[in-house]
């Protein structure tokens, strides 16, 4: 086919009449051609999708341009920062002859730009501390996170009921220890064992031991007050979208914590934003990078979990996009929900990257204009297969593009300029200390004082009882001993005799003296 029947498919497919998000230009036989415009449609964003790609394909920038372009658009943006890299969002970019180069091929007026940041933390160090209560974590995500088999999953949702149907607040861990210890030994295992069931010893302890490691580990501060308010996520500066930017260089070596962290926050902005419908732009689109933590060796209902908020959090406005190396990273049921795919190369070595191969070709649309088997693997950087969904829901051509270059810094801000963009944030300021409210440890640490002090005054009344019974006992111990003396008895027998001779008319015997 002609490279002008190639430019009028892409364009015809790709053109929007709203809002959308210039993604870059079409590539036919390895040449880019301009007017191929390839545009994802802002009101699609809330339709989900995935940005894939091995290591070094670019799909770190892919992340960039799309959130600068939602920020423009008046979107605000939640993502993550794995390595520390991409805080340069904050600053205008640099335009160097690469840029130069590949805003040139794809006919883009380029202009840097730098937009409105704000950083973020699990630690506190590097950004905002975002904190969550235990209870706003939930028994299935705080499961996921202490690597909980399923007997150990159900006895952490009979502490969460528990403290639910007793009005007990779980902020911290030292709350969910508090209850776990409560439940398992004493007056709380008896209380508990005819509703909610016996937990058993070994199993507390096993819970309690991954408790102390999670918080030997240094992310325990994730877990209190002051708890993140979601609202602080739809923040516009003179009309522009903030994207708030989770740091988590600092933790690499605890993936499931920050990926699970990420799920709980979209929990949460499903059950507290109402309903939006169809809307000409997503209130929120949400980034999950390293997508595939949240699904390495994930129980079933932390996957149906997913798949609820990831099938209806569509009706509240909000898109989320999920980046992992390859397609099979995700769960099929997960996979068929995203409308917009965005595929760097994919390395075939092994035969399983070549079967990975085949079966992400599957999931596009056909196409006439590529051997794809062939292309995926012959992808430069910063290019890659796209197929989104048109205005009308429909999957567009599917196409090789030339991605258009971010047009803030690429790369981490300095530590002089990281420093000033914290001491320049109120919610820095805002969630910098913690608060330690009355919770159910110290409900608990109350309810067993005032158990102790009644055991205590039942034992003090059954001491006096003991002691008056012991004196009394004594005091008639004395008087059967004194009763029961040979003296005594004989004593009593003379007065018997005595008294027995009066009533009887007897006399006693007088004594004679034999007179001589």
């Amino acid at each position: 086919m002609s490279k002008e029947k190639f430019i009028e498919s892409i364009s015809k497919s790709y053109s929007i009449k709203g809002g959308s998000i210039y993604l870059g230009s079409g590539i036919y036989q390895g040449e880019i051609l301009a007017d191929a415009k390839v545009n994802l449609p802002l009101r699609m964003m809330s339709r989900h999708g995935l940005v894939t790609g091995a290591t070094g394909s670019g799909k770190t920038r892919t992340l960039q341009l799309l959130a600068e372009q939602l920020s423009a658009a008046g979107v605000p943006v939640f993502m993550p920062d794995m390595k520390g890299d991409i805080s340069g969002m904050a600053k205008v970019g640099i335009e160097n002859d690469r840029i130069k180069e590949r805003a040139t091929a794809i006919g883009l007026d380029y202009k840097v730009s730098g937009y409105p940041l704000e950083l973020y933390s699990l630690s506190g160090k590097l950004g905002g501390q975002m904190r969550a209560t235990v209870t706003e974590f939930g028994p299935v995500l705080l499961s996921k996170i202490l690597e909980l088999n399923e007997v150990q999953s159900g006895v952490l949702m009979i502490i969460f009921k528990y403290a639910d149907d007793k009005h007990l607040p779980i902020v911290d861990l030292n709350d969910l220890k508090k209850v776990l210890n409560y439940l398992t030994e004493g007056a709380g295992a008896a209380e508990i064992k005819n509703d909610y069931g016996k937990i058993s010893s070994a199993t507390a302890s096993t819970i309690l031991r991954k408790l102390v490691a999670l918080e030997q580990q240094g992310v325990d501060q994730l877990f209190g007050e002051k708890s993140f308010e979601i609202d602080d996520l739809f923040e516009k500066v003179d009309g522009r979208g903030v994207i708030s930017l989770l740091n988590v260089s600092d933790i690499q070596s605890q993936p499931a914590i920050f990926s699970t962290f990420m799920l709980a926050l979209l929990a949460e902005l499903y059950q507290t934003l109402p309903e939006a419908g169809e809307v000409d732009k997503p209130k929120l689109v949400f980034f999950l990078d390293e997508a595939h933590l949240l699904f390495k060796d994930a129980p079933k209902v932390f996957l149906d979990q997913i798949d609820q908020i990831i099938r209806l959090i569509r009706s509240k406005g909000v898109g989320i996009f999920f980046c992992t190396q390859v397609t099979q990273d995700i769960p099929a049921n997960v996979l068929a929900q995203l409308g917009n795919r965005v595929h760097h190369v994919i390395r075939a070595f092994t035969p399983n990257d070549v079967k990975a191969l085949k079966d992400t070709i599957k999931t596009f649309p056909k196409s006439d204009y590529y051997d794809m088997e062939q292309q995926f693997t012959q992808l430069g950087t910063g290019q890659a297969f796209i197929t989104v969904l048109n205005e009308k829901g429909i999957p567009t051509e599917t196409v090789v593009t030339h991605l258009a270059p971010p047009s803030s810094f690429m790369g981490p801000l300095e530590a002089t300029e990281y420093q000033a963009q914290l001491d320049g944030s109120s919610y820095y300021k805002k969630y910098k200390e913690s608060v330690d409210p009355r919770s159910a440890f110290e409900m608990l640490e109350e309810r067993m004082a005032a158990t102790r002090k009644e055991e205590e005054e039942v034992k003090k009344e059954e001491s006096e009882t003991r002691s008056t019974s012991r004196s009394t006992r004594k005091e008639k111990s004395a008087f059967d001993e004194v009763m029961t003396s040979p003296v005594t008895r004989q004593i009593g027998r003379e007065l018997v005799r005595g008294v027995f001779g009066m009533l009887f008319g007897k006399t006693p015997r007088r004594s004679t003296s034999r007179r001589r």
